[in-house]
């Protein structure tokens, strides 16, 4: 591409008792005449962390260093304060994360590039399931995909599959396994990747699943390498407990339209999966709590029946008692036992969905984490599912991690109901509780997490552990756990001879693999445990997790990889983080210093007849969107083509609790021969939850609502007002400039044509002031780009108008084509504008914004 050849990629996967050792290798030549710049991008799992990269050039190795975060930074943006670029951006997607890196490479040069990771591959419904994402974006001489694996168990079946995998394909996957050992290789020829005989596109654009699971002649297995154990525990063949389910649903508003569709979808489907042992009961939560039945019902196909009605008339109002909802959820449990009404040996969970923000009741978070974890008192595991990306992730997270759960993002795709029932599906068949896996105190240390609340079926136990002394060559387990019949209880052996006779024969074991295992499993518990900790508890789980990630050399939320590469003659640094699950999309991203300019202690009127600064967002006219890229001296812009009516998100604030709608109105009358129907901002809502605050702006009127209170005026007035939380300036006829809450500033300017114009109509066009006092977990149309973006252009050539020339724009690791061209900045000239030069992305901004401008469109401006 673009003189760029991949001439090989291999993906060399080893896999020693689930753990998997993965290195990416990339082979690149520069065929041109000139120097270029060649990107590596990769996915990898979530669950993964990076151990090791390089670049070799030339012959010369550019390896990259673990350090911790603070000391990466640190030299990151030295870097950056020098004009140099990033090396290696992290960003964070669904199941996976991306890792890329660039380099400028010399004609008739090449480049290896070489990544390491490693994951411990969980079991869900009955299989280990290890997930390599194809997407080398061109032809590949020699591609190569290959696994070994080897269980000291033994495997019992193996498969792969891939999402691009056709016909023709499928017999170029060679699978063999015997006893201990599988095999997997995956090597089709330049040909047999092509879209068609003459084709230069790749067929290969997927996802590659590989598919085992291993021999079970016990419940459990141990194994033991110098001075490390793991211990695995998958029961099989017990009986299943009958469950108590509880369903918290959010109703609030925001869930409207396709997200409650979904969840009413979802919750059908699992309906017909709920079995006569089980119990269970719904509590919807909107601004009032309503439940379906006063106690838990016994699943009869008579209830299922009315239950079935009961969801398919949930629907959306009011705002979110997310504390009423989930502390009726815990009351209905609690009766439920203590009334007898459930078998007292039965497996009981909460499943809450939102997607927003407590403000309802009580809205301090803290407060309402207190409150669940005493009331639940460790009796019920608590599964919180965030649906889209304006909830507070990590007080969901936290308040499930308090109370032996755990929380999942359920994301805003056409998917969403799959994701939800799939959820449930995982906790759907719980087969022991308070099981607790006990090592005699006097022989082991730092063990991780040995005692679960639930065992599901399909799932598996892992527990690590080191001796004390490096020597000992036994270990003896307890094991005790609550099943629907009886207590399960036994002793298990195992000693380091057997361990490695196992291994007498295996020729590919990398390293000290139960000892990184050990390690992996660690740092992931403490970082699990640290999320819920807070004080001098939340430093010394910190402590540890950095202590050894930087020993074992993993990329985790606590330390950074850098790299120092050539390019030009000067060092330049780059950096890859570790994405956490936060409010919004993309939060791994490296982040640039970004110029932000201020409201300074002039009026408002004057600061927006004066020069425009430098750089802002803002959409204005039909509707053409400006986003300011600081570092670049540049700009991005896109369109949106909606039809009239449409409400679209431009700014959600999920910490500040300020979201800015706005809707669309078109022409006053539609060109039937037109493909795209003109529209415009016709009336803009924001709002501030917290304060209980909404403004509506129309070309009409200003309405500012507080509470019961309202308050009106029109463009004709020059007014400065000031209340709590607001300060509103209107200058008469031209604009108003709001700062609201934490200090955000908007100008909202006004367009207004010749009241007798046969075709348009007045409008509204939004620019933004002090976005940086909005959270990092803003989103939206417009508040996404609120974070810092980088991009890169190549082969800029000429386009279809001679006077705007397209070119290549990588961003967000995507490959763009776009439009070198103006728009207009109309907060100096609301009736002509200023044209500011920027890069046109097509298509609804595909490729630029998070997801499709469809995820963007709402119910209501409120």
């Amino acid at each position: 591409v673009n003189g760029i050849e991949i001439y090989s990629m291999k993906i060399d996967s080893q896999v020693t008792s689930r753990f998997a050792h993965n290195v990416i290798t990339s082979r690149a030549v520069n065929r041109g005449n000139v120097h270029k710049e060649v990107f590596f991008d990769v996915d990898l799992p979530k669950t993964a962390f990076i151990t090791n990269f390089s670049m070799t050039i030339d012959g010369v190795t550019y390896p990259g260093t673990i350090k911790e975060k603070e000391v990466a930074k640190k030299q990151y943006e030295k870097a950056v304060s020098k004009g140099q670029t990033a090396g290696l951006v992290k960003a964070s997607g669904r199941k996976t994360e991306k890792f890329t890196v660039s380099v400028n490479v010399a004609a008739a040069s090449k480049v290896t590039f070489e990544l390491t990771y490693e994951e411990l591959l969980k079991r869900q419904f009955g299989k280990y399931k290890m997930f390599i994402k194809v997407k080398p974006k061109q032809l590949v001489k020699d591609f190569e995909i290959e696994v070994n694996i080897f269980e000291p168990q033994g495997i019992t079946d193996l498969e792969a599959e891939g999402t691009f995998i056709t016909n023709d394909l499928q017999n170029i996957i060679k699978k063999t396994f015997s006893d201990r050992k599988g095999h997997i290789s995956f090597k089709p020829t330049l040909d047999q990747q092509r879209t068609c005989a003459n084709c230069s596109q790749s067929v290969l654009d997927g996802d590659f699943t590989v598919k085992y699971d291993v021999k079970r002649t016990t419940p459990d297995n141990l194994q033991i390498v110098n001075g490390y154990f793991v211990h695995f525990f998958a029961p099989s063949n017990l009986p299943k407990l009958p469950k108590n389910v509880v369903f918290v649903i959010d109703i609030s508003g925001s869930m409207s339209g396709r997200e409650i569709q979904q969840t009413r979808e979802a919750l059908l489907k699992i309906l017909d999966d709920i079995t006569e042992d089980d119990f269970f009961n719904f509590v919807l939560f909107g601004s009032e709590v309503e439940i379906w039945k006063e106690t838990l019902m016994k699943a009869t196909p008579e209830n299922l029946d009315e239950a079935r009605n009961f969801v398919r008339g949930i629907d959306t109002r009011g705002m979110t008692n997310l504390y009423g909802g989930i502390m009726r959820g815990i009351d209905m449990l609690n009766a439920g036992y203590e009334g007898n009404l459930v078998p007292k040996r039965s497996a009981s969970i909460i499943i809450m969905l939102t997607d927003g923000q407590p403000n309802v009741g009580i809205s301090n978070t803290e407060e309402i984490q207190t409150h669940v974890k005493k009331a639940i008192e460790g009796r019920y595991p608590l599964y919180n599912l965030g649906f889209g990306y304006g909830v507070d992730y990590n007080f969901l997270e936290k308040m499930a991690l308090e109370n032996k759960g755990l929380a999942r993002r359920i994301y805003p795709d056409s998917d969403a109901a799959l994701q939800l029932q799939g959820f449930y599906d995982e906790v759907s068949n719980p087969m022991l509780m308070d099981l607790e896996l006990t090592y005699p105190e006097n022989e082991i240390s730092d063990l991780t997490k040995n005692s679960f609340k639930h065992f599901y079926d399909g799932s598996e136990v892992v527990v690590a552990g080191r001796f004390i002394d490096n020597n000992q060559n036994s270990l003896t387990v307890d094991v005790r756990g609550e099943g629907a019949n009886d207590i399960l209880s036994y002793t298990t052996q195992r000693d380091a001879v057997q361990t490695a006779k196992a291994f007498q024969e295996q020729e590919y074991i990398f390293g000290d693999y139960i000892e990184r295992l050990w390690a992996y499993l660690t740092i992931e518990q403490l970082l699990e445990e640290r999320t819920a900790a807070t004080g001098e508890e939340k430093e010394n789980l910190t402590a540890k997790a950095l202590d050894l990630s930087l020993k074992y050399k993993f990329v985790t939320p606590l330390t950074s990889m850098v790299v120092t590469k050539p390019e030009d003659h000067n060092n330049q640094d780059g950096i890859a983080d570790k994405p956490i699950e936060e409010g919004s999309p993309g939060n791994g991203r490296v982040r640039f210093k970004f110029l932000l300019w201020k409201l300074v202690s002039v009026s408002p009127s004057y600061y927006l007849a004066s020069s425009p600064p430098s750089w802002y967002t803002s959409v204005d006219g039909d509707p053409h969107f400006i986003i300011s890229v600081p570092q670049k001296e540049d700009a991005i812009c896109f369109n949106i083509n909606e039809n009239p009516g449409a409400v679209l998100n431009l700014i959600n604030d999920p910490v500040t609790g300020i979201t800015v709608n706005g809707e669309l109105i078109g022409d006053k009358r539609p060109n039937s021969e037109a493909k795209i129907q003109n529209t415009y901002f016709g009336k803009l809502g924001i709002a501030n939850k917290h304060l209980n605050l909404r403004l509506t702006v129309t070309p009409e009127k200003i309405t500012i609502q507080n509470g019961d209170e309202k308050t009106g005026f029109t463009w004709l007035d020059s007014v400065t007002l000031q209340q709590e939380g607001l300060t509103l300036i209107i200058n008469r006829k031209k604009n108003l400039v709001l700062s609201m809450g934490s200090g955000v500033s908007f100008a909202i300017v006004l367009h207004q044509v010749w009241k007798k114009h046969p075709l348009h109509q007045d409008f509204l066009g939004l620019y933004t002031l002090e976005s940086h006092k909005l959270s990092e977990q803003t989103h939206g149309l417009l508040g996404q780009f609120f974070h810092p973006i980088d991009f890169t252009i190549l082969e800029i050539h000429p386009g279809s108008d001679p006077k705007k020339p397209d070119a290549t724009m990588i961003v967000k690791n995507n490959e763009l084509i776009v439009t070198r061209g103006w728009q207009k900045d109309y907060r100096r000239d609301p009736a002509h504008g200023v044209d500011i030069p920027c890069w046109f992305v097509h298509d609804n901004g595909t490729g630029l914004i998070d997801g499709v401008h469809t995820d963007y469109i709402v119910s209501s401006l409120f």
